[in-house]
């Protein structure tokens, strides 16, 4: 799964990672604790890219409240196209979750929750695959969106069981759907290479710690 990452990236420069014009009301970077609810960053398709804000946590349409029903921040690949909440926005609404890393975690002998790490080990910054949808009415109106999830890779597996779907740059236009058919071979684990991830300080394990200093590697 994924329940936390950070995003460092100036607004200009994702929008020269992912070819597209931002909004002028993205959150502020750098976030170093993204967390469930927040605003984020995400990259969408129309006539042109575009990074809009939107709230991470899908709301199915049938949802009375936001917290009507689970939080849903994660769509799980093998069963994203037949579940009711997700399957029209997996053929519709496909997005792009910019981010620099994210948090997973361990447990230690004695149960505690050791936190890490995960980014790319080329440095470059992750396209997580998301999916997205409006939900509510006049002044409640929101888009809210969820990170694809598939099993792990082997090297992964050593933390857990599931990872995110991260996309490459030659499959940026096929998940956005400008490519026309056939995204779904996109949901599959990176590369057992493609990632590296070292511990970081349990005060993560807050939601509402702050600071670089999160994601700095701990012994």
């Amino acid at each position: 799964m994924c329940g936390r990452f950070a995003i460092t990236l100036p607004d200009q420069a994702m929008a020269d990672v992912f070819d597209a014009a931002p909004s002028n009301d993205l959150p502020d970077t750098p976030n170093y604790n993204v967390c469930p609810t927040n605003t984020v960053h995400v990259v969408v398709s129309a006539e042109a890219r575009r990074i809009v804000p939107m709230r991470w946590g899908f709301i199915p349409h049938w949802y009375k409240a936001p917290n009507d029903g689970p939080l849903l921040i994660n769509a799980r690949s093998e069963t994203i196209a037949e579940k009711p909440a997700f399957r029209e926005a997996c053929r519709e609404r496909r997005c792009i979750l910019p981010a620099t890393g994210f948090y997973e975690w361990t447990k230690s002998a004695e149960d505690a929750r050791l936190p890490w790490y995960i980014s790319r080990a080329d440095e470059q910054p992750i396209a997580f695959a998301g999916i997205w949808q409006e939900w509510g009415t006049g002044d409640d109106r929101m888009r809210t969106c969820a990170i694809v999830t598939c099993g792990a890779n082997d090297p992964m597996k050593a933390i857990h069981h599931r990872m995110p779907v991260i996309l490459t740059p030659d499959s940026f236009g096929l998940w956005l759907g400008e490519e026309g058919k056939g995204a779904a071979r996109l949901m599959h684990a990176a590369p057992g290479d493609a990632l590296v991830w070292h511990r970081v300080d349990p005060k993560v394990n807050s939601n509402r710690a702050e600071g670089e200093d999160l994601i700095e590697p701990i012994a």
